[in-house]
């Protein structure tokens, strides 16, 4: 009870200062203090560290821009501020695409294949995983792996996830699903990062 008031005082809280912000722009600022370090850490996940410190401050110039257009009606301003990320991340495809083709030719640690033993546990290695799903991930339909990567890296729930990305709350379970499918596919009903058979 008490978190479920909580998470409605941050939603008034965050319209409020968009609100103010629209008189006073430097109210804007404290946003951006409640909400930069998650939103740079999830387009660092998505592109790398370089570029996020950029994005990152990009995402609340949008934001700042665009105030006089949001709706508190239509939802909360954090997973607003997603939408902008994600649509910024869209935009910076290219570079997403080259850091997954990288991770995918990242070669497996063969120093260790000396017995059965060895050549199974370095076959299960990290960067082996890594790779595996980096380009498993980059395969996936635009649309599919942004619902992944908010739900996964940036722990948004399915409602937030369906505001960021402007689409039918149906629709964030719907990806998901097909995510998992193809993932179990791809990988033969085994977890890449763990080694284990799903039943």
């Amino acid at each position: 009870m008490t978190s479920e008031r909580d998470g409605l005082s941050a939603v008034i809280d965050d319209a409020a200062l968009i609100a103010q912000s629209r008189r006073r722009p430097d109210r804007f600022a404290a946003l951006y203090d409640r909400y930069f370090r998650e939103i740079y850490a999830y387009i660092s996940g998505r592109l790398g560290g370089q570029i996020a410190d950029d994005l990152a401050a990009e995402v609340f110039l949008v934001a700042f821009r665009k105030r006089d257009t949001f709706d508190p009606a239509r939802g909360a301003v954090r997973p607003w501020l997603y939408g902008i990320a994600t649509n910024l991340v869209a935009q910076h495809r290219r570079s997403e695409t080259r850091r997954l083709e990288a991770l995918r030719r990242t070669p497996r640690d063969t120093t260790a294949e000396h017995g059965h033993e060895d050549l199974v546990a370095t076959r299960v290695t990290a960067a082996s995983a890594q790779g595996q799903l980096a380009a498993a991930i980059g395969d996936l339909p635009d649309g599919d792996r942004d619902v992944l990567v908010l739900v996964a890296l940036a722990e948004l729930t399915y409602e937030e996830v369906a505001q960021a990305l402007d689409i039918p709350f149906g629709t964030v379970g719907s990806r998901l699903n097909r995510v998992r499918r193809k993932l179990r596919a791809r990988f033969g009903d085994v977890n890449p990062m763990l080694g284990e058979t799903h039943g």
